[in-house]
């Protein structure tokens, strides 16, 4: 069951989504958190990251992505 702050926060996509929509939504909206989930289970677990460590997560990806 996800916490209280948790059913309040806006779920986005990454407009790169091309795959019928089957991929991780980040949360918005909580302070020092980023929540992301699988679009497909929006009611699975929830995973959460900070900030800093979801920036060097996506900048890694971009690379690996080349």
């Amino acid at each position: 069951m996800a916490s209280a702050p948790m059913l309040s926060v806006e779920w986005r996509r990454s407009s790169y989504s091309t795959n019928g929509g089957n991929c991780v939504e980040i949360g918005v909206g909580i302070p020092h958190t980023v929540p992301v989930r699988d679009s497909k289970n929006p009611a699975g677990p929830i995973l959460t990251a900070s900030p800093t460590s979801w920036t060097v997560f996506v900048a890694f990806a971009k690379a690996a992505a080349v």
